[in-house]
């Protein structure tokens, strides 16, 4: 039995007797349970008058919705790289640079090929995560879901402070231009649109 089964045990056990969460907080801190394993073995279970011990929901994982939210992530990953790709080959072309010879041509063709691809893709599993979860809200206890959120989360968050960071350190060398500044524009937006749209995810 895993630790987290132990505790949950005891706590259903104890209240199932008559304890009080007090009580049973103050022996399992005795016993040497830290104060977080302590506060969700108490939050699975509460005690209702002449009804045993009942228990919460609690977060699952499941192979189906990691399936769904791994093909949402990726879509997600490739949209936003493709739309990096595009932009900066359209500012590319509003402000050539003279001393640049590549005038591009099939990685712009990539790139959308790929978005006409991936954007209808995101669109359906979006939706269909969406209508599962207003159908079923136990699904937002997902850890599945949880985990690509955080994941997305992270990763938008490096990428948008890397951009900063190397616009700082452009300006600083003195090779600020126009074009270096929209093309970091395009980044942190892109990435600001991400951080913005999985922040919802995870208040949702």
């Amino acid at each position: 039995m895993k630790p987290s089964d132990q505790i949950s045990e005891f706590v259903r056990g104890a209240l199932a007797q008559g304890s009080t969460p007090e009580a049973i907080r103050a022996a399992l801190t005795r016993a040497g349970w830290s104060a977080p394993e302590i506060a969700e073995a108490l939050a699975g279970w509460s005690a209702e008058p002449g009804l045993p011990p009942v228990p919460h929901p609690r977060p699952y994982a499941s192979a189906q919705e990691a399936l769904l939210y791994g093909l949402l992530f990726l879509s997600l990953g490739v949209i936003a790289w493709h739309l990096c790709q595009l932009g900066m080959a359209l500012i590319d072309m509003l402000i050539p640079d003279l001393t640049d010879r590549y005038r591009g041509g099939s990685s712009e063709r990539w790139s959308i090929a790929s978005l006409i691809v991936f954007t209808p893709l995101f669109l359906l599993l979006n939706r269909r995560i969406g209508r599962l979860a207003r159908r079923d809200a136990g699904r937002r206890r997902s850890l599945v879901r949880k985990w690509f959120a955080s994941l997305t989360l992270m990763v938008a968050t490096v990428v948008f402070m890397a951009d900063a960071i190397y616009l700082v350190y452009t300006f600083l060398n003195g090779d600020l231009t126009l074009r270096f500044m929209l093309k970091a524009g395009l980044v942190a937006g892109v990435a600001a649109l991400v951080l913005v749209y999985y922040r919802a995810e995870m208040d949702g």
